[in-house]
């Protein structure tokens, strides 16, 4: 559970983000979904949160279409980024626990990018949205450093929640070379991005 002041702060920031989500009753498509391929391995820091939360690696959602985007969604959307991006303090693992890749809720208001990631993919969910649609992915910034952001799959295209940017984007728009991400049909499981991304998005070889 998210500690009280969290909770609070996050319901706070949610209407802002509904306030601020009003005028768009609509929201462009996205390239298209990215194409996956097959199994691969899976990050540490999943796997190590695997351990301590296997109920929560062993989601087999039923229904695996992309949701459906109405207006509703796009308002969730737009404000369960707005509200954890404001509510939680970017911190280091290494300042937060002495050591690397921890993924774990920010129950302290703290956390860094996976943290964000695994809290909005909570909310998300919470909402209604299916654990088949709300993807933890692993990215490649521009600079080269890895990163964590979450997947939406929707009818419209997959879109990325950034904590390193305010905006909700399709996934072809970040500047990021997409690497892997959770599978669709299994929450323990990961697959790779394919080759034929666009330009800065390619699937490692």
């Amino acid at each position: 559970m998210i500690s009280s002041p969290l909770a609070r702060t996050l319901r706070v920031c949610a209407l802002f983000g509904l306030a601020l989500a009003a005028g768009w009753s609509t929201t462009a498509s996205a390239a298209g979904p990215m194409a996956t391929g097959g199994p691969t391995s899976q990050p540490i820091g999943h796997y190590d949160f695997c351990k301590t939360s296997p109920a929560e690696c062993s989601i087999h959602p039923g229904n695996l279409a992309p949701a459906t985007m109405t207006g509703a969604l796009w308002r969730k959307i737009l404000s369960v980024n707005a509200s954890v991006n404001t509510a939680v303090k970017p911190i280091s693992d290494i300042d937060i626990y002495g050591r690397d890749e921890v993924w774990a809720y920010p129950v302290k208001g703290v956390g860094d990018c996976e943290d964000y990631v695994l809290e909005k993919r909570r909310e998300l969910n919470r909402l209604g949205v299916s654990y088949a649609n709300l993807l933890m992915t692993v990215v490649r910034k521009p600079d080269g450093e890895g990163h964590a952001v979450l997947t939406v799959r929707t009818s419209k295209g997959d879109y990325i929640l950034d904590n390193l940017d305010g905006k909700v984007r399709s996934w072809d728009r970040t500047g990021y070379r997409f690497l892997k991400r959770q599978a669709i049909d299994n929450t323990g499981r990961w697959v790779s991005i394919r080759d034929g991304q666009p330009v800065l998005v390619g699937a490692v070889q």
